[in-house]
């Protein structure tokens, strides 16, 4: 599934694609589905069919990593070479060093629901915004707007 989205990543248009194949297994898990192989295969050809359909968006963001890490890195360059944002939200605690490198912003931390989502203070759960290299923590721009 596929939508556009204003409030994921912070100052950004951003086309939002779920990936199947989650490795995650978080407790109250908003799309249990996504377990599953399911779904199109993503490529280059339908990254740029769907920027095509979704004019004005500036941020590609990729809900979920899959297991196939050497073809979601090649994707993100992929999405960088049309010269969009590439993010990547992840619910794992630790995630490879090459992720760091690829993607713009990058949320790591499984959903825990004594924690709540990226918009309560008390989350687990941190979005980044790679600086020079460097991950920026900003989910308290979560926060300003609860």
């Amino acid at each position: 599934m596929t939508s556009v989205v204003l409030e994921e990543i912070p100052d950004r248009v951003s086309l939002a694609v779920d990936i199947s194949n989650c490795r995650g297994n978080c407790t109250g898990c908003h799309s249990p589905f996504l377990k599953d192989d399911i779904g199109e295969e993503l490529t280059p050809a339908v990254i740029d069919a769907l920027v095509g359909e979704n004019w004005g968006v500036n941020c590609f963001l990729f809900l979920g990593e899959g297991q196939d890490l050497p073809a979601l890195l090649s994707l993100a360059a992929h999405v960088r070479s049309l010269g969009l944002e590439a993010a990547l939200y992840s619910g794992r605690e630790e995630v490879e060093a090459e992720l760091w490198q690829a993607f713009d912003y990058l949320k790591v931390g499984p959903y825990r629901p004594e924690c709540g989502p990226l918009n309560n203070p008390a989350t687990n759960q941190r979005l980044y915004r790679m600086a020079d290299g460097t991950p920026e923590d900003i989910t308290f721009r979560f926060w300003e707007r609860s």
